[in-house]
């Protein structure tokens, strides 16, 4: 007990609305459902953990995470309500501060109860794209802070004749996986998963098979409670990571935006627990990318620090252009000019470089190809011409480059390619071609789950306003209002310039 008022807890209790007689009783209820009949719950027990800074013990702890996940309609974890676990042997230090609320980093059999704890409450939530109220985004620089020596040290390595085990995992929610060994052909087939979801992913958005790839993440992480061979095991870490990483960038896609960074987070603890640092880097570059889409791009440039400094030395070329790419959008996003067309200049080389040498690419890069890197310039020379309308033109170069090679059913990225292409052509004063790519990206965005698509639109439709006087723009506009999807129309509302 620590004295002082549990706010996180509080915070959540106001936005449930619940009386603390009520939620002990729901309490005693949820508990007796999973399994814990003897709880004993009163309304003195619950003000302790609210007004005195309590931590309660357990399950008690996961059976209200389970009570407000459920009312509040999106996940909340136990450390979402103010609370720390402790590792196995009870010796780690309190970390429950105001700036790192999630006591990053974990350790290895956290990192696991944490994965499966977190994609179980998101699967039992029944409807996607509800986020509950008061729900808020970790700050880029809290992350940093809290990771960084840890992310740029590697794993110790286990000794090769270490016997398999079941490890000493908190269970998540009221289910226990029961743990077994599998073999290189299950690690096989779930590595073609990923491969699956990830080519759905881009061709549709990230709606349609984000609940697919969350329950597959939680099935892995009950396989890693057994402790297997070091092979295989870093091989199942690997495919978490890959897992996190595609329910996070869906999650972020379907506008579930604490959701998807906690899903970042988790990508970057599995991932360097499989020793595959450079996939930890990227997984944190995501979380840069949707601080920069957020409108937070000083918080991107603070995350890429993290992402490029545990990266690590074995990063390869074309991984590092990817990470400068984000950088330079950031850049672009804060207006410093400059600075964006030096670290865009590195990419280019970057990317050449990789190109040249030959290097084999780890499959979560075999998608960045020449394509992206224009698109990634586009994006970024739109975004500073924002600031500078000078940069308009050589976004749209970028964009017809990236456009011109668009030919692998990524539908995604070609709609961002035409609405940078857009958005390009209206701040240069081109309305006609600015109304044809906006129409292009129009027919492709209503067979495409992508809420950040219509996000991006939103920005496009906002440079409209100049062109109110023209019947074709006036056409444009109110096509975009019809399409739009009814929980974004008023939106369009407040973009006006």
């Amino acid at each position: 007990m620590t004295g002082q008022p549990n706010t996180r807890l509080s915070d959540l209790f106001g936005l449930a609305g619940w009386s603390k007689g009520e939620l002990a009783r729901l309490v005693n209820r949820q508990a007796a459902a999973m399994g814990h009949p003897q709880l004993a719950t009163d309304t003195s027990r619950v003000r302790r953990w609210i007004d005195m800074g309590e931590t309660p013990r357990d399950p008690v702890p996961r059976v209200l995470a389970a009570l407000f996940t459920e009312r509040l309609g999106r996940v909340v974890t136990i450390e979402d309500l103010g609370f720390v676990r402790h590792g196995r042997a009870g010796k780690r230090r309190d970390v429950r501060t105001i700036d790192n609320p999630d006591g990053l980093p974990w350790a290895p059999d956290r990192t696991a109860t944490v994965l499966t704890e977190f994609t179980g409450m998101d699967l039992m939530l029944n409807r996607r794209g509800l986020v509950g109220a008061g729900a808020a985004l970790t700050a880029g620089s809290a992350i940093t802070s809290a990771m960084h020596d840890w992310l740029r040290t590697d794993i110790p390595r286990q000794g090769a004749a270490r016997a398999p085990e079941t490890l000493n995992a908190d269970p998540a929610g009221s289910d226990r996986y029961e743990a077994a060994p599998i073999g290189w052909q299950e690690i096989d087939e779930l590595e073609r998963s990923v491969e699956v979801f990830r080519a759905w992913d881009a061709a549709r958005g990230g709606g349609l098979q984000r609940k697919a790839v969350v329950g597959q993440l939680n099935e892995v992480g009950g396989m890693l409670t057994y402790h297997h061979s070091e092979p295989i095991q870093r091989r199942l870490w690997g495919v978490a990571a890959n897992l996190a990483v595609l329910a996070g960038w869906m999650s972020h896609d379907v506008g579930l935006e604490p959701t998807a960074q906690k899903y970042f987070i988790i990508a970057a603890h599995a991932a360097r627990e499989g020793g595959d640092r450079p996939r930890a880097g990227e997984a944190l570059s995501r979380a840069a990318r949707q601080m920069v889409h957020l409108g937070r791009p000083d918080e991107a440039l603070d995350l890429m620090k993290l992402a490029r400094a545990g990266a690590g030395h074995q990063i390869l070329p074309r991984t590092q252009a990817m990470l400068h790419t984000i950088e330079a959008w950031a850049q672009a996003a804060l207006g410093r000019g400059q600075a964006m067309r030096r670290t865009l200049g590195e990419a280019e080389d970057l990317f050449v470089s990789h190109r040249n040498n030959g290097d084999e690419l780890p499959p979560w890069m075999q998608t960045f190809k020449d394509e992206d890197l224009y698109g990634m310039q586009a994006l970024a020379y739109r975004t500073l011409a924002e600031h500078d309308p000078n940069a308009a033109k050589q976004a749209q170069y970028f964009a017809q480059k990236a456009l011109e090679l668009r030919i692998d059913g990524r539908e995604r990225s070609k709609i961002f390619d035409h609405l940078s292409m857009a958005s390009a052509c209206f701040i240069a004063d081109d309305p006609e071609q600015a109304d044809r790519y906006a129409r292009l990206a129009l027919m492709s965005m209503t067979a495409n789950s992508s809420q950040r698509t219509w996000d991006r639109l939103r920005e496009m439709y906002r440079l409209t306003g100049r062109y109110a006087g023209y019947s074709k723009i006036e056409d444009l506009r109110e096509e975009i209002r019809f399409a739009m999807p009814k929980n974004q129309v008023k939106k369009l509302g407040t973009t006006e310039v």
